[in-house]
């Protein structure tokens, strides 16, 4: 690859890591598997990045490559790998005001979400990242219509989890 292709991923890497991180964040539970899955990620992004056509924005594309790549080496490891507790790291977070009832809420929503499929899991985060259902489909290889059809029926069904 010549400098130029080198120098433009990675100004487009280094300001777009956030999703790398938390598709990381996702798909493992401790820090060495975070950083193994985030640097996969980064080879697959590298090795693709010449195929890289620019029909999509450069986060989308990221989206897709670091979702497949982790979703691939998760089914290829068939095991789950254990995350860390919340509990164990709340002491490092810094909250002004403090809500037991969101985070109970929050907590219950993690454990539902990674319960989830890959897919339907990978969808709920792009939803939660405010990405509208025309970028959630161009990221998941999905029609339009499917994504919000398995939005909604994952909406129905995390309400009866979370409200039973």
């Amino acid at each position: 690859m010549n400098n130029e292709l080198e120098h433009q991923f990675v100004t487009e890497l280094e300001s777009n890591q956030n999703i790398v991180h938390k598709v990381c964040t996702l798909y493992t539970n401790d820090r060495d598997s975070h950083n193994d899955l985030f640097q996969e990620i980064t080879i697959q992004l590298w090795k693709a990045y010449p195929k890289f056509r620019g029909e999509s924005k450069f986060s989308t594309w990221m989206y897709r490559v670091a979702l497949n790549t982790a979703i691939t080496l998760y089914r290829k490891s068939k095991r789950r790998v254990q995350t860390q507790d919340y509990e164990s790291v709340i002491f490092k977070i810094k909250a002004d005001e403090y809500d037991a009832t969101q985070e109970e809420q929050l907590k219950l929503m993690y454990k539902a979400v990674k319960q989830l499929g890959d897919i339907d899991k990978a969808l709920v985060f792009l939803y939660l990242e405010d990405k509208d259902y025309r970028e959630i489909s161009e990221t998941l290889g999905i029609s339009e219509v499917n994504a919000r059809v398995k939005m909604n029926r994952i909406k129905k069904k995390l309400r009866t989890v979370l409200n039973p």
